[in-house]
């Protein structure tokens, strides 16, 4: 029978117990129908407050209304989804058509790095920043080609699983559980900062708070319903997140340009940013500002030369500055602002020693032209035809360059929530389909993000730079209160007007303020925001449910209690997921790096662990259990040490104090470069120096390898 004439149980939208059966193309065209619908809905609802706001409904209103209504519907989908069924709850069935499978893989993808974060780094990097899109780009074509049709042939519920079941023992599966755990754990605390930092702007509550608010969005869908919850309401979330990320664009593009392509013109206003580069570097403002910066930083590094005294005499200073304010009968303002100076003075030496460090850095980087910013069109730090010094620069830049394209590439081809998605679809034809629909979904975004960070880059140099600054729009005001490392302005030279160097923006917000840099109606702005929200509850979403059922399926049904009831292992499942849920958020909330870097650090653990292992043993039928295991050991353990020794944030953690020392140049977010031939080294080497797999193992491999045979 071909595949559209296949049969499958549903019932009303998300599947049901009574059990209806229809065919594929039914119920393909069932959710053609409702997700028509819920595309109107979504449009008239936005259209409705925006006439709300119109009318002068509150900007705290709308962001209320847009986190609680974005929630309530993946919660509602959840509710409709609720399942006990262990193929539904770990695969949805595998009755998932392409088309929504590819969509549901993009929002899955599209974190909320993805949404938030990469136009901000593109923004903050310029042409080395392309390195995060060519790498993620380049990993779904290896996820095409290498993995993911073979995996579903295969046909397990978990990449810990097909390793188990591929080399045979517990060792495999269990390394493997435990490697999709800290990779896909590392990850989601990502996704759950972000979510914090949405939900926070959104109803102006503490960061703390919004984080534990948006998880409950989180827990009720992939709490109840598993795969399947996960998948449609991946689906309804892709829709949201793309329309909230490219209408500011393309608005700004039309208000720059009058195109309302900015994928096409971005080119033209990003020579107009080199331009405007040029004149900010001579500045005489700017070079006025960066004089003082570098002044505070003599004077930080001074007190870092000597800080006993210098902690002693800074409190004794500020103490007089208190009392004297106090016998003068000072303003109560000003007596305010000293006692809350003397308050936030570091507690005892070695608190002052690491402000002072965190201070100096700062005033290191605003010493520097363009707030420390390469130029956007430039590609590599450095010279390659000037001073060696230049040279060495130039050839360390481009290595991490091309090593971070590696790492994301074969990290995205091993990510488990990623790969998981491809466990969801009927037929392994329909695997492949499936990753050219990721491809296509995702291309919206990472076509539009370059774009959209020159012309964020255009209107902040050419419109916000210069403006007074008791007269900055308002957003800069709102920014500010939600996080100061994330958008704060200092006059610094006093002159009451805004040079670039006087103000800080992080990368983590260039896409939420697009809106308000356009001049769009702040509906927009929630818009663009419950779009965030969608691209890290999606990715959260898949990323716990990934850490579960590894946790339920592969450690307790298949390693503790073979015998458990499906009810008992979903219900398992369920817990896990509650408990792995909210350690996540308590890891989130200390607010431990930024969000690119705990991604790019997952990649880096995917690729080191899983990527070897993996494509062996789906492409060498010689590959056994002890290499394979070994070989994850080995590429895991030298990508952690690598970070661990060189990463300041986990330096710190781990207390490493030895000097840094970068191998051959490359940073430690592109730490799998080193693991990942390791692991294919150590797999080869000691598969071929030990007895080789069972013959059912080969003959599983040669099975798999043909796509005429059918799948298990």
């Amino acid at each position: 029978m071909t595949s559209r004439k296949r049969t499958t149980e549903v019932a009303g939208f998300f599947g049901s117990r009574d059990g209806v059966v229809v065919t594929e193309q039914q119920f393909k065209s069932q959710l053609d129908r409702v997700y028509r619908w819920y595309t109107v809905g979504l449009i008239l609802f936005v259209a409705g407050l925006a006439v709300l706001e119109k009318m002068g409904l509150p900007r705290l209103w709308i962001g209320s209304i847009f986190l609680l209504a974005t929630i309530g519907l993946y919660a509602g989908i959840g509710v409709m989804s609720r399942t006990t069924d262990a193929a539904e709850y770990y695969v949805a069935g595998r009755r998932v058509p392409a088309i929504y499978n590819g969509m549901a893989t993009g929002a899955d993808w599209m974190s909320a790095a993805s949404f938030i974060g990469l136009a901000g780094t593109l923004y903050l990097t310029g042409y080395s920043g392309l390195a995060f899109i060519m790498g993620w780009t380049g990993g779904y074509c290896l996820v095409a080609l290498v993995l993911a049709p073979y995996l579903r042939k295969f046909g397990q519920f978990t990449i810990p699983d097909f390793l188990g079941e591929r080399y045979g023992g517990n060792w495999p599966r269990l390394i493997g559980l435990a490697a999709a755990i800290l990779c896909s754990f590392t990850y989601l605390v990502a996704q759950i900062y972000g979510v914090g930092l949405i939900t926070s702007y959104l109803t102006r509550v503490a960061f703390e708070l919004g984080i534990f608010l948006g998880l409950g969005g989180i827990l009720v869908c992939s709490f109840l319903g598993g795969m399947r919850a996960v998948t449609w309401t991946q689906v309804a979330q892709y829709i949201i997140l793309v329309v909230a990320y490219l209408i500011p664009v393309v608005w700004l593009s039309v208000k720059q340009t009058g195109v309302p392509v900015p994928q096409v013109v971005y080119g033209y206003q990003l020579e107009k940013v080199t331009a405007k580069e040029k004149e900010l570097v001579t500045d005489p403002k700017e070079i006025q500002v960066r004089e003082i910066f570098k002044q505070r930083s003599e004077v930080l590094a001074k007190k870092l030369e000597d800080p006993g005294p210098s902690f002693a005499a800074d409190k004794l200073a500020a103490s007089r500055k208190m009392d004297e304010l106090k016998a003068a009968q000072a303003s109560v303002q000003e007596v305010s602002t000293a006692a809350r100076a003397l308050a936030t003075m570091p507690k005892d030496e070695a608190a002052a020693i690491r402000a002072w460090t965190a201070a100096k850095a700062v005033a290191d980087l605003k010493t520097q032209p363009l707030n420390g910013m390469p130029a956007h069109a430039a590609q590599f730090a450095g010279d390659p035809d000037g001073t060696p010094k230049e040279k060495e620069i130039y050839d360390t830049s481009r290595r991490n360059f091309l090593a971070l394209i590696f790492c994301l590439m074969v990290g995205t081809a091993a990510l488990p929530h990623i790969l998981m998605r491809y466990y969801t679809v009927p037929s392994v034809r329909e695997a492949r389909q499936s990753v050219t629909w990721s491809l296509l979904c995702i291309l919206l975004l990472y076509f539009t993000a370059p774009a959209l960070a020159v012309l964020v880059k255009y209107e902040i140099f050419t419109v916000l730079v210069g403006t007074p600054i008791d007269q900055l729009p308002a957003w800069v005001n709102s920014w500010t209160k939600v996080d100061r490392a994330l958008l704060s302005v200092v006059d610094v030279n006093r002159d009451n007007i805004l040079q670039l160097n006087e103000m800080t923006i992080g990368g983590d917000i260039i896409v939420l303020l697009t809106p308000e840099l356009a001049g769009l109606p702040y509906v927009i702005s929630g818009l663009v925001a419950a779009g965030g929200l969608a691209a890290a509850l999606s990715t959260a979403d898949g990323l716990l449910l990934t850490i579960a059922n590894a946790l339920g399926h592969d450690l307790y049904y298949k390693m503790i209690d073979p015998n458990a009831s499906t009810v008992s292992r979903v219900t398992v499942s369920k817990i896990l997921l509650l408990v792995v849920a909210l350690l996540a958020a308590y890891v989130a909330a200390q607010k431990p790096a930024d969000i690119l870097f705990l991604v790019s650090a997952a990649f880096s653990f995917a690729a080191a662990s899983f990527f070897p292992a993996l494509s062996l043993g789906i492409f060498w039928k010689r590959a056994n259990g002890v290499g394979a295991a070994l070989g994850m050991l080995a590429g895991l353990g030298v990508t952690t040490f690598y970070m661990i020794a060189n990463q300041p944030w986990l330096r710190a953690i781990f207390g490493v104090t030895s000097p840094i020392q970068l191998w051959w140049g490359i940073d430690p977010i592109s730490a799998g470069l080193f693991g990942v031939p390791v692991g294919f080294a150590v797999i080869v080497v000691v598969s071929l120096l030990t007895p080789p797999p069972s013959k059912e193992s080969q003959e599983l491999v040669e099975h798999v390898r043909y796509p005429d045979l059918k799948p298990f």
